[in-house]
């Protein structure tokens, strides 16, 4: 079986499959102090709850973005005697021109997410990733990766609220408010955040429609914030929670 790693800056998504099914995933708080022999107590009991060991996993892949912690996930994974796949724009293949200035600045999530959707869908695309930051990533009918727009997350928006002004407090936007007219001061930051992500997604969609013309991008969006946000939005056309994951799988396959 296949452990996936993806390490985002707020959370650590995990998934194992076997071949093509994803059987279990996890999602965890990425935690910089993390060490090795943290990650693999910590991991040890996740897969006894399922019934599972260290034996049973043959092959590990990890796409990081926090370069501190991917040391440990790698002494980790290491110290168990599975080979380890790490995500590189520079040393693996991906089966994807990536048109950038600076390909290796493209984080590794990005293109694994890339990656997963133009496999799924064949087409022009647009990836939203709703993240610790929003990304929009560009794929060509071609399958070429072209670029993309990094715009800040909700947390990141919703914690600069809290700590930038005296009297907002930090609000829970898992339940909506009433209208978008708040009465109050708690439905009036959920509105801002809610309706003011939802427009941008629908006006940033709209803008790169005009850079893919005269194709038509399909819109997918993934990533832990992804379903609160579509419902203010018409630009998302597919939701896919497990993308990363099987961006993963697939490269693993490209490179094993």
């Amino acid at each position: 079986m296949l452990l996936a790693i993806d390490v985002g800056n707020s959370h650590t998504v995990c998934g194992i499959f076997n071949d093509t099914q994803l059987l279990h995933h996890w999602r965890l708080k990425t935690d910089r102090r993390m060490t090795a022999d943290e990650l693999a107590i910590s991991f040890h009991t996740m897969l006894a709850i399922k019934d599972l060991a260290f034996k049973d996993i043959s092959a590990v892949i990890i796409a990081s973005v926090v370069p501190t912690l991917q040391k440990a996930w790698v002494g980790f994974t290491a110290e168990t005697g599975w080979p380890v796949l790490q995500v590189s724009a520079k040393s693996m293949k991906t089966g994807m021109k990536i048109l950038t200035d600076n390909p290796q600045e493209v984080g590794a999530d990005r293109i694994v997410n890339a990656v997963a959707a133009y496999h799924r869908f064949n087409t022009a695309l647009v990836v939203v990733d709703f993240g610790t930051a929003i990304t929009f990533d560009c794929v060509s009918a071609a399958g070429d990766y072209l670029g993309g727009i990094i715009a800040p997350g909700i947390a990141i928006s919703l914690d600069a609220l809290a700590a930038r002004t005296a009297k907002l407090p930090r609000v829970d936007i898992s339940t909506p408010p009433p209208d978008i007219i708040g009465t109050n001061t708690v439905d009036a930051i959920k509105s801002g955040i809610l309706y003011g992500y939802g427009s941008m997604v629908t006006g940033i969609i709209a803008q790169l429609r005009k850079s893919f013309a005269p194709d038509k991008p399909k819109v997918i969006a993934t990533g832990g914030m992804a379903d609160l946000i579509s419902p203010y939005t018409d630009a998302i056309e597919f939701s896919e929670p497990h993308l990363t994951l099987e961006g993963l799988r697939i490269l693993y396959e490209k490179n094993r």
